[in-house]
């Protein structure tokens, strides 16, 4: 009954954070198009959402080694400082890109996402946040591996494992696994598009359906997000999304919502 009442009380105020925002075109707030690292040693996270001077010379696209390194060195300064209410997000760019500005307050943020991660990878780095102390990790996983043709049975495995992986290792912290989000279908306009449309938001919404059980069998709690994002066919709203697959200002505005709204609904009571 609990589930319920969340699902539809965050339906509620994502409809209304929706139609309060004024017209937005879907480019509000792009990909960045530099890799630039998180503030190392900072418990705040620094996402691609914030104002980006001109002049910051030639751009260099990091390795998946080097931004490993970069998150290494960040876990390290949270754990160092063991900030009170730690909240982390895991994932891939979805969470990587979440700004600052939105996130929820009340926590100190430490964002371990990585573009383009994968379940088995997010699995292999959990090791960098053993020596963290979260009250809430926030996992997002899984659109990375279906664009990579990784079998279903793979992902529900593998998040299952960092599951059992991040209850065993912080006993009192509350793991949320998150759904994987819809992407927009023939409105998509991502490079990779193609791979996009090799992928049926039935499958997505299929796979989320077993990650929600997954997650009831290993102790963690689901946040169901997926109808949040969705169109009336099912597809990532083209206005929550910059191509199709990323999110916007007004997608992390409804994320935001969400987060504000089951934290206090299922973390905080």
């Amino acid at each position: 009954m609990l589930s319920l009442a969340t699902n539809g009380l965050l339906m509620l105020t994502v409809a209304v954070v929706v139609l309060s925002q004024p017209g937005r075109s879907p480019s509000d707030l792009a990909p960045p198009s530099f890799n630039s690292p998180h503030q190392a040693g900072s418990n705040q996270v620094t996402a691609g959402g914030g104002s980006v001077p001109m002049d910051l010379g030639p751009r260099h696209k990091w390795t998946y080694d080097q931004w490993v390194a970069q998150l290494e060195r960040e876990a390290a300064a949270a754990a160092a400082n063991k900030p009170e209410n730690l909240a982390i997000l895991a994932g891939d760019s979805i969470s990587l890109w979440f700004p600052t500005e939105l996130l929820p307050n009340g926590k100190n943020w430490l964002n371990q996402g990585i573009s383009g991660e994968t379940s088995a990878g997010l699995l292999k780095r959990l090791s960098l946040l053993d020596n963290t102390s979260p009250s809430v990790v926030f996992v997002m996983i899984g659109i990375n591996d279906l664009i990579r043709g990784v079998p279903p049975e793979e992902i529900l495995e593998n998040s299952r494992l960092i599951i059992r992986d991040l209850l065993w290792v912080h006993p009192n912290a509350k793991v949320v696994l998150q759904s994987i989000l819809p992407h927009s279908g023939p409105g998509a306009s991502w490079e990779g598009r193609d791979r996009l449309l090799a992928i049926p938001n039935q499958k997505i919404r299929e796979i989320n359906r077993s990650l929600k059980e997954i997650a009831a069998q290993e102790g963690a709690t689901y946040l169901d997000l997926h109808p949040l994002f969705a169109d009336d066919a099912g597809n990532l709203s083209l206005l929550l999304t910059t191509d199709g697959l990323h999110l916007n200002q007004q997608g992390y505005l409804v994320w935001r919502s969400a987060l504000i709204l089951f934290m206090q609904l299922q973390i905080n009571a």
